[in-house]
């Protein structure tokens, strides 16, 4: 995947620009509320326009790079609406410098009368899009072989997410997924815990199944990261995309509260699933809670003990 046509930029002034003109101007800087990583502003330009911007400090630029290369993968399936992305960027700033990301501001909007059943249509559509194009290119004796992946390394919330290629999708999510989470975790695990978590691992194959076919996954899939638009349609917003197996996004969308039955149902319709689906659901959402854990504290650990518990006894 060719991500030159995402322009970086050495300012926020030269940013600006060179997207709207040397005359252009901030007249308004309206902070947004929302986010635990990142702060995010509305800016209203002298043009006219305005433009949503996140920001954070310049060390942490790999954020919005990894950022724009995850929205741009969902963009090129021509699916489902992402933010039209402007620029990656840097700044010195006049007291500290900071990173940021330039992307169009989404409107919102009321939800038509068929938003869940349409968004559910166009996930499923995202979900059976071709993936090649999502993964590093391969020397010739090794196409096709690396099937589960991404192009680059990103991030689930704060925390990196490693990508790198595996040929089959349970040892990409025991390799790439799980076993991180639980190394990283391991202070807050009794011998007892080590133990069934081992056996977990060990016969994750036990659990889960490989796909019919790779699908592109939006990886962080709940309600807080889609939002309706001026037309009332689902535009998907901090992705931490990569290849694998669309059930892993269908269960994180049930984590926090879920949808409504008619986008599941309308889901179903549109990409046919394999049988068993809700006996792997929690194997799946596991690895978000063990990065909860990671990322927030003790307060995840019962949830993650107790998905444990469910698979291996």
């Amino acid at each position: 995947m060719n991500l030159a046509s995402i322009p970086h930029y050495t300012s926020l002034a030269n940013a600006l620009v060179s997207l709207f003109g040397t005359s252009v101007k901030i007249t308004r800087t309206d902070r947004l509320s929302g986010g635990d990583i990142n702060k995010a502003y509305a800016l209203t330009l002298t043009t006219g326009d305005r433009i949503f911007m996140k920001a954070n400090a310049k060390e942490n630029a790999a954020f919005f790079t990894a950022e724009a290369a995850c929205l741009s993968a969902i963009a090129e399936t021509g699916a489902i609406g992402t933010p039209h992305l402007l620029c990656t960027g840097t700044d010195d700033g006049e007291e500290v410098g900071y990173s940021f990301l330039l992307m169009n501001f989404i409107e919102s909007g009321k939800k038509r009368a068929d938003y869940f059943e349409t968004f559910a249509r166009e996930l499923a559509t995202m979900h059976k899009a071709d993936t090649k194009s999502f993964l590093p290119l391969e020397s010739a004796e090794n196409a096709g072989t690396k099937q589960f992946g991404f192009f680059q390394n990103n991030f689930i919330g704060a925390r990196p997410q490693d990508n790198t290629p595996t040929a089959d999708w349970i040892s990409f999510f025991r390799d790439r997924r799980l076993l991180p989470q639980f190394k990283a975790a391991d202070r807050y695990f009794s011998d007892s815990d080590r133990r069934q978590n081992t056996k977990l691992l060990d016969h994750l194959d036990n659990f889960l199944t490989e796909p019919e076919k790779p699908s592109l996954l939006h990886g962080d899939l709940w309600d807080g990261n889609v939002l309706a638009n001026n037309e009332g349609k689902a535009i998907l917003i901090d992705s931490a995309a990569y290849v694998g197996h669309a059930e892993a996004d269908l269960a994180m969308t049930e984590l926090f509260g879920g949808f409504p039955p008619s986008f599941y149902a309308a889901y179903k319709e549109a990409h046919k699933m394999q049988a068993g689906y809700e006996d792997r659901r929690d194997l799946y959402n596991l690895y978000h809670l063990l990065n909860h854990l990671n990322m927030f504290g003790a307060s995840y650990l019962t949830p993650v003990q107790s998905i444990v518990a469910e698979y291996v006894g």
